[in-house]
């Protein structure tokens, strides 16, 4: 019998694979020592609340106060959160987590009388405050924010009491977390080679890409049985998350969540409805892109478990993690010469995680503070697949260094709006270049197949998240139960319109809904969507309008969140008000599907 692969154990994996830590603290001490610190910090609040309506010095001296402490957070909470991310079976790092995020909920509640205290100031006072002080200046647009809110800002007790229950409210996503990533044994299914192999969430998405179609019906099968196995877990878990969205945005009278969740970047909830408006109209290219997967495969019926599979059968290209940097570093020339050197310095610095252990955090991620280094956690696989999830999260940490070498504090982080921006606009750049360099037709066949799959991932399936993700916030208000039941129903209904007729409804793929993390980021997904259209938009601008459209890029870049994230897109050269973004990038999924459609056909016929 063969013996079953198993992921290797943290202590296993060579260091030059793992993400430097001790730039953030040398060690655990070090973390405690900055861990007490704040502690004994947020004990001087009594010393500023209250000194608001003393004069503008006073104003200033607060609000450095608030700025200071938070800052002092996110250090001790990204050091613990990455530690746990590593291995999340380690009950150390369990236990430090937990701690910080405890520390969070008493930093906000320390902190949460500081903008009911702004808000219970005139506009007179405030503003005047400003023509007194000049050191004030640099935080007039932070202000701003505060007081554009100001219908929504609680009295100082209630936001103490909203304060004091964030780390309760956020329980269902920790709770999902802990299940889905460390508490789960999913089942062991024999590889393309006959070998046994555990499945995780990474080997999962392995599996999923597998020509073997058998490999693939298991590795489904298998996953998703564990997930009907918790369901009513999982529904417990997602409705609690979802009446926590619903209640907040209650008692704060906003609308509903959504007008809640986009209002903290001034986000129009018309700009979420034109998305789901635009792709739902353009779900025939889905349904079509489908038929040509069907036939493709030769295959009577294209299950789920058919749609990520490469086309023409096994990869004609891959990417060990040493040739993926070489790729990622040739492919973002364009860029130019000051983004690549932060490029390599994040390869140079070990800012990344690289290889899956057993219990590490499954997916890939982006992640730091305005005082460390913007890491990233992969989960690598020697696939090109891997190689644009790389040159995506490495779009997020230039993104992340840019803002925090050009803004203060205040403004050295960036909406999620804009997040998904600086990262797809990467993947566009490395799609670009591949089809330029590549001339054997099976490798440009793999790459428009991949561009096509990706767009369908983060266009198409995001947008079907966030439609079932608002319809969920939807229905609770009403008052309807979110059973598992119900959730599967629907879900298995809404993947049956964006995937069309050729697509079999299986009904494992009605449980979908509980296995996607996203649904507990809070109205996240939709910016997967509008990110990737506007950074089709920016990469066509940067390849063919010249220097002056990489500096509005770069620019954007540096930006953080010194304007509102609507502003700053406008001023890289794309209105996200406006629905011209999406049809533009639906536009170029449709020619590149022309492309792949033509290729195949010369192929067939050689």
């Amino acid at each position: 019998m063969s013996e079953t692969k198993q992921l290797p154990k943290r202590e296993a994996v060579t260091e030059k694979m793992t993400w430097d830590l001790t730039k953030i603290f040398l060690n655990d001490a070090a973390f405690e020592t900055a861990f007490k610190k704040l502690q004994n910090d947020l004990t001087s609040a009594s010393q500023y609340k209250g000194s608001l309506n003393k004069g503008a010095s006073e104003f200033l001296k607060a609000l450095e106060w608030v700025l200071a402490v938070s800052r002092e957070l996110e250090a001790i909470y990204v050091y613990s959160h990455l530690k746990n991310d590593q291995d999340t079976s380690n009950t150390t790092y369990q236990a430090l987590h937990a701690r910080a995020s405890s520390l969070l909920s008493q930093t906000s509640e320390a902190i949460s009388w500081f903008e009911p205290e702004v808000l219970s100031l005139s506009d007179d006072t405030i503003w005047g405050y400003f023509d007194q002080e000049p050191k004030l200046a640099v935080y007039r647009h932070f202000i701003q924010q505060l007081v554009d809110n100001r219908a929504h800002v609680l009295p100082e007790e209630q936001e103490a009491l909203l304060a004091a229950a964030g780390e309760i409210m956020e329980s269902p996503g920790s709770t999902f977390s802990v299940l889905n990533n460390a508490d789960l044994a999913f089942p062991t299914i024999d590889d393309e080679n006959g070998e046994k192999v555990q499945l995780s969430h990474g080997v999962y998405g392995q599996m999923m890409e597998s020509t073997n179609r058998r490999v693939r019906e298991d590795a489904f099968k298998g996953v998703y049985s564990i997930y009907k196995q918790f369901q009513n877990t999982f529904a417990t878990t997602l409705t609690t998350n979802v009446k926590t969205h619903n209640y907040e945005a209650k008692v704060r009278h906003y609308d509903s969540a959504r007008q809640a969740a986009l209002s903290n970047n001034h986000i129009p909830e018309s700009v979420y409805d034109t998305l789901v408006d635009v792709v739902n109209n353009h779900l025939d290219l889905l349904h079509r892109y489908m038929k040509l997967r069907k036939r493709l495969l030769k295959v009577d019926k294209l299950h789920m478990y058919d749609v990520y599979t490469p086309l023409l059968g096994e990869a004609p290209i891959s990417y060990t993690y040493d040739k993926a940097v070489d790729k990622a570093l040739e492919a973002l020339k364009p860029m130019g010469e000051d983004y690549l050197s932060i490029v390599q310095k994040a390869f140079d610095e070990r800012w990344i995680d690289v290889v899956e252990n057993k219990g590490k955090r499954s997916g890939a991620y982006s992640s730091g503070a305005y005082d460390t280094n913007p890491y990233i956690l992969l989960n690598w696989h020697d696939t090109l697949d891997q190689l644009f999830t790389l040159v995506h999260e490495m779009g997020h940490s230039v993104h992340s260094y840019l803002t925090r070498h050009h803004q203060p504090y205040v403004y050295g982080d960036y909406s999620i709006f804009l997040a998904e921006i600086a990262s797809t606009t990467n993947e566009n750049i490395l799609t670009e270049h591949l089809l330029e360099t590549e001339k054997d037709p099976r490798v440009r066949a793999y790459v428009l197949n991949h561009f096509l799959d990706g767009f369908k991932g983060t266009i198409f399936r995001q947008t079907q998240f966030a439609e079932f993700e608002h319809f969920m916030h939807v229905e609770d208000a009403k008052g309807n139960a979110l059973t598992s039941e119900f959730l599967s129903d629907a879900y298995g209904k809404l993947n049956q319109k964006y995937y069309g007729e050729a697509v079999e409804d299986d009904p494992e793929i009605h449980l979908e809904w509980a296995r996607i993390p996203h649904f507990y980021y809070n109205y996240y997904v939709f910016q997967y969507a509008t990110g990737f259209s506007a950074a089709s938009s920016l990469a066509n601008k940067i390849l063919n309008e010249g220097p002056e459209a990489l500096d509005h890029y770069l620019s954007y870049l540096k930006s953080g969140n010194s304007d509102y994230p609507i502003e700053v897109m406008k001023k890289a050269g794309v209105d996200m008000t406006q629905s011209t973004y999406i049809e533009d990038a639906m536009k170029v999924f449709e020619e590149r599907l022309n492309e792949l459609e033509k290729l195949v056909a010369e192929l067939e016929k050689n």
